[in-house]
């Protein structure tokens, strides 16, 4: 019984610490911040349609109501809606949001290609901020991350400092846009 608690154990000391040659060299690091930035940068570049919609900028205003909504598996739906546009008109089939139930009735806008219509005010903006703030908490540490490459010892702990804040103020919105899009 001894043997295999010590076993045990055992997996879980710590490892020899990588030595010179087993960490990314110049050009390894460089491609790896490259792609955590742009890890980082895509949640905020792909969110900005919907940004524009939630706030009225782009897109036809109306009030969308949910017709239905088809269970694909896993959790996941599949909802259509019909879009009544403000200035009167015929209403139009879209594409409803994956977190609609079938009943809902929300003010809405029409995307410019007419395909789908994403809910206004407060929880629509809410919840098109949930990308956004996925990207800020993806790059929050980022700073002491460079520090770090690049041997800086002056600013790391300011730099976790920011990087803990910055996450916490994304976890928050990313909560608060989930909350609001599924309310």
């Amino acid at each position: 019984m001894s043997d295999a608690f010590e076993n045990i154990a055992g997996a879980f000391q710590p490892g020899a610490a990588p030595g010179p040659g087993r960490t990314p060299g110049p050009i390894g690091m460089t491609i790896l911040l490259i792609c955590w930035v742009g890890l980082g940068l895509m949640p905020l570049v792909r969110s900005v349609s919907d940004l524009k919609l939630a706030t009225g900028e782009i897109g036809t205003p109306g009030t969308l109501t949910v017709v239905s909504c088809e269970s694909l598996g896993e959790g996941r739906y599949d909802c259509k809606g019909s879009f009544a546009p403000d200035g009167g008109g015929a209403a139009v089939a879209v594409a409803a949001s994956p977190d609609s139930t079938a009943g809902d009735v929300k003010r809405a806008r029409l995307t410019p290609e007419g395909d789908r219509a994403v809910p206004t005010g407060t929880p629509g903006l809410l919840s098109a901020l949930t990308m956004p703030f996925l990207g800020v908490g993806v790059l929050a540490f980022l700073p002491y991350v460079f520090l770090y490459v690049f041997k800086a010892r002056r600013g790391r702990r300011a730099a976790v400092a920011f990087g803990a804040v910055l996450t916490a103020v994304s976890l928050a919105g990313v909560v608060a846009g989930l909350v609001a899009a599924y309310s």
